[in-house]
């Protein structure tokens, strides 16, 4: 019997480990006596659609290995929502097309909630219409925003890199402060939940250490409240330090910093919320503030990986492959906490359906009572994700990154233009 080969796709933002996660999906299908070829989507459900499928039989081993400590999506990874069958069944026969042209019978896609989503339809598809093709998603999210699994691989390492560097910074405020910068602010990522922002605080072994404040999604602004804060810290300690989510909101729900554009998702662009609490401290406090925008440098890098998160995104990639071997559809593999104080974990299997489209936000039992910090149970939770280092083999004095020939296999199919 011909075996059937396996195709694999990034999706959405990248993360500092999400190539651990690859390489796993490809040495696991390697090692399988049911795939043959084990096919990667160049930029996502894009690629696919396009019919530019990545052989990675032909990549060297050498390289591949090199996936482990190499950030960003090696294949290439898109923002690009697939609509209800019903009202696009255009995209989803070109999908199906696809699969039989390259004799596809797993399909593993690499994403947060709308990727969930994504390989949801298709599995539901696939399954209506008695197509043996397993269907297995995978988590990846930096914002840790997925429900029912303890955490999402690529928040560990962001939320290390992220309280290292508000330390960091922290320190190099407290230094000049006397007679320069007052007031540093930090923008993190976090559309609607605060985990990211929460995690700048994991660094802090007493009040005085940085952040100060911490401004999160899930609490509305106050303005007058977070400048008496402010102005009460530089007092107090010379300078303040503060953490700002992206997602900040206002009392009637709107963001900060909304610019009035939204993504292929439908998600709200944000323009920028560091500066725009920057020029209010200025203006009702007169502080010389800076301010910094972390934005793709908490996501990518790898040289300050976690050892925890990166042990867990090389987990759930072998953990799917293993699953749809199995026989199973529509899952996602999750991480199960075990125990905390001496951090365990294993890892469960959740249905698409339950994750898809659903976002987990930071509970308030995580957030101070002021609204402006993080609790005790908070730190509890974050503190084992970002344990261990793993750092990348240097180069002249730079990461020895993977760099894949991505080698596309020959199309079957006709052209098929993106109706955007």
């Amino acid at each position: 019997m011909k075996k059937l080969n396996a195709l694999y796709a990034q999706s959405g933002g990248v993360t500092s480990v999400i190539n651990a996660t690859a390489l796993a999906v490809i040495e696991t299908a390697n090692k399988s006596k049911k795939i043959g070829k084990l096919l990667a989507g160049k930029n996502g459900i894009l690629g696919i659609l396009k019919e530019d499928l990545i052989d990675t039989s032909l990549e060297k081993k050498t390289e591949l290995k090199k996936l482990l400590y190499t950030p960003g999506g090696v294949f290439g990874s898109c923002r690009y929502k697939l609509q209800d069958y019903s009202n696009q069944q255009r995209e989803y026969k070109r999908l199906l097309d696809v699969f039989k042209a390259h004799n596809i019978g797993y399909f593993f896609y690499n994403g947060g909630g709308d990727s969930q989503d994504t390989t949801n339809k298709i599995a539901k598809l696939t399954s209506d219409l008695g197509l043996s093709i397993k269907c297995i998603g995978i988590p990846k999210t930096v914002d840790n925003d997925l429900p029912l699994t303890d955490n999402c691989p690529g928040f560990g390492s962001v939320a290390k890199y992220v309280a290292t560097s508000i330390s960091e910074a922290g320190l190099d405020v407290k230094s000049m402060s006397e007679t320069s910068t007052k007031v540093f602010i930090l923008e993190v990522m976090g559309r609607h939940s605060g985990w990211i922002a929460a995690s700048s605080a994991l660094g802090k072994t007493n009040k005085e250490d940085p952040p100060h404040i911490i401004l999160f999604p899930e609490v509305p602004f106050q303005k007058t409240k977070v400048l008496k804060k402010v102005r009460s810290t530089v007092k107090k300690y010379g300078y303040c330090v503060l953490a700002v989510s992206e997602g900040t909101r206002n009392k009637d729900g709107t963001f900060l910093s909304d610019s009035g554009s939204s993504d292929a998702f439908g998600h709200k662009q944000l323009g920028g919320v560091a500066p725009i609490i920057a020029r209010l401290i200025q203006e009702n406090l007169g502080y010389k503030c800076h301010w910094a925008v972390s934005d793709y440098l908490q996501r990518s890098a790898r040289h300050i990986a976690s050892a925890v998160d990166l042990k867990q995104a090389y987990t759930v990639g072998k953990a799917a492959v293993n699953f749809a071997l199995s026989g199973e559809n529509a899952v996602m593999p999750s991480i199960v906490r075990i125990k905390e104080k001496k951090y365990k974990w294993r890892i469960g299997k959740v249905a698409l359906s339950k994750v898809a489209n659903v976002e987990k936000f930071l509970p308030m039992r995580y957030i101070s009572k002021d609204g402006l910090g993080i609790t005790k149970a908070c730190n509890n939770y974050m503190l084992p994700l970002i344990q261990g280092e793993a750092f990348p083999p240097y180069k002249d004095g730079v990461p020895d990154i993977a760099r894949l020939k991505n080698i596309l296999v020959k199309k079957r199919l006709k052209k098929f233009p993106i109706k955007n």
